[in-house]
């Protein structure tokens, strides 16, 4: 979901080809025997099959929201927010969401462990609108869909937590005209057949 909201915003016009991973297309397998989604071929052949690695290359294309601001000491507090996400919050997120799986503590613990990402990022938005600015940058779009799944994970509590503004900031990039857009079914992709261009045409809501 990270590397759509990013081509988006940059413009970057893509063949888009949903799949089911229970049914993985040969053409994806031989691009990145890795087999995780997202899987980016570019024009050169270059392969790109991390949605981090997709982000930075769609905002060094074309950045016209500025979400990945030229000044080194930003990209350094954004590249470090990522980096948290993608490394304890995420492992936290996934013992959380399949807890069964990690038998070692309780779920509640897990869930523990990924609070105290949370309470970064709420504390956070206590003094600005988005995680770095008073405007959104690539950390919140890269941060946005994990606590989207954590929330998602346990709705109910997620709702009565004390990360109001938390609360408000998810909200904010979920119920926008272009994630709705992003999220919604296509048709599954076959061999013979070629997927919608991207991005559409379509208002961004979430700046």
């Amino acid at each position: 979901m990270r590397a759509r909201v990013t081509l988006h915003s940059s413009g970057q016009p893509v063949e888009l080809r949903d799949i089911l991973l229970k049914d993985k297309p040969a053409q994806m397998l031989d691009a990145s025997p890795k087999a995780t989604v997202p899987v980016l071929i570019l024009e050169d052949g270059t392969v790109l099959d991390e949605s981090r690695d997709i982000m930075y290359w769609a905002v060094s294309e074309f950045d016209p929201q500025n979400w990945y601001p030229e000044n080194p000491k930003l990209r350094t507090e954004i590249n470090r927010l990522i980096d948290e996400n993608d490394g304890p919050f995420k492992s936290a997120l996934d013992r959380y969401k399949y807890h069964v799986r990690f038998p070692e503590n309780s779920r509640q613990e897990y869930r523990r462990d990924g609070e105290k990402f949370l309470m970064a990022l709420d504390t956070r938005l206590l003094k600005h609108d988005f995680l770095v600015l008073n405007t959104a940058t690539l950390a919140d779009v890269a941060i946005f869909p994990f606590v989207r799944q954590f929330a998602n994970s346990d709705r109910a509590w997620f709702d009565q937590s004390p990360y109001t503004a938390l609360q408000k900031w998810l909200d904010n990039w979920t119920t926008s005209d272009t994630f709705k857009h992003l999220m919604k079914k296509r048709n599954i992709w076959k061999p013979d057949t070629h997927g919608p261009l991207f991005p559409d045409l379509i208002e961004d809501e979430m700046t």
